[in-house]
């Protein structure tokens, strides 16, 4: 599951050309998929920035709010597009709306008759765009245009949560992340080795147990070779739900290789900083 995607695979090593981690990130590698439509309230996003279409996941946190990561929401333009459905398509040519000027990006009018809503993006005021560790805050939010019914809200963890885990216990703490990144699995003909596949966009979801907690920064190991659990995020994942015991404690962030493997990243949005904005919201 990781990074933003323009309309197939992206450009996700822009982040991680610009810290020690990978890039933007985050579809599974491992992974379940929603079948039972779990997380109904786990959304794909799609948006315009510089002409280019892009997508992410997000999470309905109240009838007209979700929450996503800011690399998926600084420097949008126009509206972004959200929905709910489990299979967004399952081979190319993508299916996801057009805007009818992709300078401008979507406009409401775009998406009537799409199955798509439409809100608009905000941003952390204080999101550091992957250059400062100690302020990461890659938070955003999509302020959606009319309240959605139907698909479930998911609750944001409470302060502190994280910090209540002994440093002992972490590794032992099993993390799940949803989102409709792309598949790591060998492709049906060329090259054989795992690597991101563009399609299916289906949303699906990863356990995964703790690695390393910092004051802004959750990491997990993403390794689907790991016994203690199923997989990791990738290419599409970013902004999605990091969930513990039900709540969201993070967003897909980052991730250290190129290849969805290993060490992946979330930012924490049960720290002061992040839930004093999002009180700003009514959250």
């Amino acid at each position: 599951m990781r990074a933003r995607l323009a309309a197939v695979l992206s450009t996700a090593a822009l982040a991680l050309a610009l810290v020690a981690p990978t890039g933007p990130a985050a579809a599974s590698t491992g992974g379940t998929v929603d079948s039972a439509n779990r997380y109904s309230g786990v959304g794909m996003i799609a948006f315009y920035d510089d002409g280019g279409r892009y997508r992410c996941s997000a999470t309905l946190v109240s009838p007209t709010v979700l929450l996503t990561a800011a690399h998926c929401t600084s420097g949008t333009d126009g509206k972004t597009a959200v929905t709910f459905s489990l299979l967004v398509d399952d081979a190319a040519p993508s299916n996801l709306p057009a805007a009818s000027d992709p300078a401008v990006g979507y406009t409401a009018e775009d998406l009537v008759g799409t199955g798509y809503v439409s809100g608009t993006a905000v941003t952390h005021p204080e999101y550091s765009d992957f250059t400062d560790v100690d302020n990461w805050n890659d938070v955003g939010v999509i302020l959606l245009d009319a309240p959605v019914t139907g698909v479930a809200v998911t609750p944001i963890a409470d302060e502190g949560t994280l910090d209540e885990i002994k440093r002992r216990d972490l590794r032992k703490t099993i993390f799940r992340a949803v989102g409709y990144g792309t598949e790591v699995r060998q492709a049906t003909s060329g090259p054989r080795k795992p690597t991101p596949q563009s399609y299916p966009i289906i949303r699906r979801y990863v356990d995964m147990p703790g690695q390393k907690l910092t004051p802004q920064i959750l990491q997990t190991n993403g390794n689907e070779n790991d016994n203690a659990g199923t997989g990791g995020t990738c290419f599409g994942d970013s902004g999605g739900p990091l969930l513990l015991g039900g709540e969201i404690v993070g967003v897909t962030s980052y991730g250290y290789t190129s290849n969805c493997r290993y060490i992946d990243g979330y930012q924490r949005v049960e720290i002061g900083v992040v839930q004093d904005w999002l009180a700003g919201f009514g959250l």
